[in-house]
């Protein structure tokens, strides 16, 4: 092995967190860091043209996953893309900017026992990252690597929602990440002038030339080396070949919900009675690994439309042309332009729902073009109760794991749902957007009252993609990592994505998770914010 496989820190997964994370520690100059992704590069057109985000799903660009036969779903299996490439899922997702209510931190730090992960401490982490177009203020920063803009050419039909939203009662929300997030209004979205802007673009690509960063695609991470109760470097595969990377300092691992825990396990590190039964010996028995899997679900909901053009059609070579030209047009979309964030029930203390409204038909996760002009609501739960898990199938790490993502496991999810189907209906026979919808195709003029919603929501229930909390930050012996991310058990292992959330926040995952790997950053350089950064403009 040449003198360049040994680091001072490896970062394991060049998704949302490790991009950020690699790009930040790489800042200082003395710590040799090597990022290894199992994907392969970004550019790919698809990727970066924002309405384009499902023409990446299912290809070489992404994982693939299946969950288990969910049995409340009537044994349904339900695709989970995952990004396989650099940027991860952030080079494949709906690229909405939304961090989640404050008082979802403030559980965090609650539960942590750990006041750092309150909403006035992270809030620092969220200016610091951010560059957003607004402008700064109490809530928001510029300067940041993480471009943060409007959507550039939102479609006639969001606008009508958002007012249609508001003729039910709603409040209009301008920004959901200020003062409160209740409410009704358009996205902010992760692009730079009409282009994705994923944490690849953010905080890797700008790093690519610095001697002490080294990233490598195409190489499949097997197993964590750990000697003597320390992690000491990372074994993986890459070009047909086995190779060592040695890490005098720490290893983190930055996989996402499902890579994390599974190299966890393929490590030993796990569950004892599990790992034995799949042929892994047991280096540390650490029961949660993998546990307590939570994701958001969603009811789609379609209506056909009366007239108008839907983004059915946006990748015309009129609409190319003019996307590359000027970062404007239909192809700008992230297809979900406005939302909504809204209570079940009075007694919910946060909004436990979130609407995604789109002008385009989205039906069976995106598997097939939409084929007729329509018009969608997703009907997202955001406060979730329903626990799943990830397992290994196998001890070869190129077998997927088995992800079971328990849905509607409580009740309490699947009634929460069928009110939120309730609330759109109401929201779709007001206002503005009166004019534009025509017949409900789904669930149906036919299907009333909440048994029959109940059946429908069972029937066509999907996911919203946010897995977190198999590897999650705690106090409890479920725990698996401490509140500065280490693993317990484990000296020189930190995670640091998703899978470390204590619960899911209200509303999308990605900003989140990159705040995590800032927040990595600044425990492995030993660098503290001050929270009154907070308050500053």
């Amino acid at each position: 092995m040449s003198e360049a496989d040994d680091f001072d820190v490896v970062v394991v997964g060049a998704g949302s967190a490790g991009c950020a994370l690699a790009g930040r520690l790489s800042e200082d100059p003395s710590l040799r860091v090597l990022l290894l992704e199992a994907g392969g590069s970004d550019d790919v057109l698809e990727v970066h043209v924002p309405a384009g985000l499902y023409k990446v799903w299912r290809t070489r660009l992404d994982w693939n996953y299946t969950t288990e036969q969910q049995p409340a779903l009537d044994g349904r299996r339900l695709f989970w893309p995952r990004g396989k490439l650099l940027g991860g899922s952030s080079s494949i997702n709906a690229m909405i900017y939304i961090r989640g209510a404050a008082a979802d931190y403030d559980e965090w730090a609650e539960l942590t026992g750990d006041k750092s992960w309150s909403y006035e401490h992270v809030l620092p982490l969220f200016r610091r990252m951010e560059d957003n177009i607004r402008g700064a203020d109490r809530y928001h920063g510029v300067g940041g690597p993480l471009r943060v803009e409007d959507l550039r050419s939102p479609h006639p039909w969001t606008r009508a929602i958002v007012q249609s939203a508001v003729a039910a009662g709603y409040p209009r929300n301008d920004d959901f990440n200020g003062a409160a997030q209740e409410g009704v209004g358009q996205y902010q979205v992760t692009q730079r002038r009409g282009r994705r802007w994923s944490s690849a673009d953010a905080y890797l690509h700008p790093a690519m030339g610095r001697p002490n960063l080294t990233v490598l695609t195409g190489a499949l991470a097997t197993r964590v080396l750990v000697e003597n109760g320390r992690a000491t470097g990372v074994e993986y595969r890459r070009g047909g070949r086995v190779h060592t990377a040695h890490a005098a300092r720490e290893v983190v691992l930055s996989g996402g919900a499902i890579n994390s825990p599974q190299l966890l396990m393929l490590s030993g590190i796990g569950p004892a009675d599990h790992l034995r039964e799949v042929g892994v010996d047991v280096v540390h028995d650490l029961s949660g690994v993998g546990g307590g899997l939570q994701d958001h679900p969603l009811v789609p909901m379609v209506w056909n439309v009366r007239s108008g053009k839907s983004l059915r059609l946006a990748e015309s070579p009129v609409n190319l042309a003019k996307w590359k030209a000027a970062g404007r047009g239909p192809l700008t979309s992230n297809l979900a332009e406005a939302g909504l964030f809204t209570k079940s029930s009075p007694e919910q203390p946060e909004p436990d729902l979130q609407f995604h409204f789109l002008p385009v038909k989205f039906w069976k996760q995106a598997e097939i073009d939409p084929d007729v002009e329509a018009f969608s609501t997703l009907v997202v739960l955001v406060r979730v109760h329903s626990r799943g898990s990830v397992r290994l199938r196998s001890a070869d790490p190129t077998w997927a794991p088995a992800i079971d993502a328990g849905y509607l496991t409580d009740e309490r999810d699947l009634e929460a749902l069928v009110t939120g189907v309730e609330k759109a209906r109401e929201i779709a026979s007001v206002g503005p957007i009166t004019s534009v919808l025509a017949d409900e195709w789904s669930p149906g003029p036919s299907v009333q009252g909440r048994d029959a919603l109940r059946a429908s929501v069972r029937d066509t229930l999907e996911s919203l993609y946010h897995p977190v909390s198999s590897c999650r930050m705690g106090t409890d012996e479920q725990a698996v990592v401490d509140s500065e991310l280490r693993v317990r058990g484990i000296e020189g292992l930190r995670v640091a994505d998703a899978s470390v959330m204590p619960t899911l926040v209200r509303g999308n995952t990605n900003a989140p998770t990159i705040m995590i790997a800032e927040r990595a950053a600044d425990l492995i350089l030993g660098r503290t914010v001050d929270p009154a950064l907070a308050a500053a403009d």
